[in-house]
Order: structure tokens, then C-alpha cells, then sequence
């Protein structure tokens, strides 16, 4: 019982944090929000040079323009991976869809098991080291 409240905890613990950083995070945003699909986000999309919007993520080439600092030599490495990233979730058909279930679901769900696991692990040690 003891073990499931804990990995509760940290199952939820993430999530509770994003929605909390981003609902303050509204409080303190000046510009339009930008609607699409029925929905309002927290951003707008107009082109502002000093903050990324929704802009950058309908123009890539905007925000690499305007906001990346460091690393612009690394576009010919790093492009591949995104754009192979954007093209995989576009292949599924439904790209926003697969972006949910894909990089807000199941990474983060991984991560999570994956850490628990080391929790096990790192448990079974120190029971084996106290009792040897």
C-alpha cells in the first residue's frame, strides 16, 4: 500500500506541476490568445521577435531566426531529427493525435516507469546490502 501511494506521487506529481507553472504562467501573458480546433492557448500567434508564440510552431523558420541562440551551427544535425520526428507523427494520419499520445503520453509514461524501476532497484540494493 505503502509502495502504490508513493509511485501514485510520482506518477502525478509532473503533471500537477505543468498545469500549475502554465496557469500562472496565463496570468502574466498580455497578448491575444490564439484559438484553433475550438481550443485557446496560453500563447498567440502573433510574430513577436523576443518570445516564441504559436508562431514559431506553424513557422520553424521564424523561430530559428529570431530565437535560437546557441547551436546555430548544428541546424544540418538537428533538423534531421526534428523534421524526421514531424514527418514520422504527420505518417500516423493524424498528426496532433499521435503528438499527444506520443510525446505527452507514452515518453513521459516511460520515463516515469523507468525511474520507478531504478527506485526498485536501488530498494532491492539496500535491502540486500543491510541483510548481507
Amino acid at each position: 500500500m505503502k509502495n502504490s501511494r508513493r509511485y501514485s506521487i510520482i506518477f502525478l506529481l509532473p503533471f500537477i506541476l505543468i498545469i500549475i507553472i502554465n496557469e500562472s504562467f496565463r496570468l502574466s501573458v498580455k497578448e491575444q490568445s490564439y484559438h484553433k480546433y475550438g481550443f485557446t492557448t496560453i500563447n498567440s500567434s502573433d510574430k513577436i521577435s523576443d518570445k516564441c508564440t504559436w508562431n514559431c510552431h506553424n513557422n520553424t523558420s521564424y523561430c530559428k531566426a529570431h530565437h535560437v541562440k546557441f547551436l546555430k551551427n548544428s541546424f544540418s544535425k538537428t533538423d534531421q531529427l526534428y523534421y524526421g520526428e514531424i514527418k514520422l507523427l504527420r505518417s500516423t494520419g493524424n498528426y496532433g493525435l499521435a503528438n499527444i499520445a506520443i510525446l505527452v503520453i507514452f515518453i513521459p509514461f516511460l520515463i516515469l516507469y523507468f525511474f520507478i524501476k531504478g527506485l526498485n532497484i536501488r530498494y532491492e540494493i539496500q535491502k540486500i546490502k543491510k541483510n548481507g
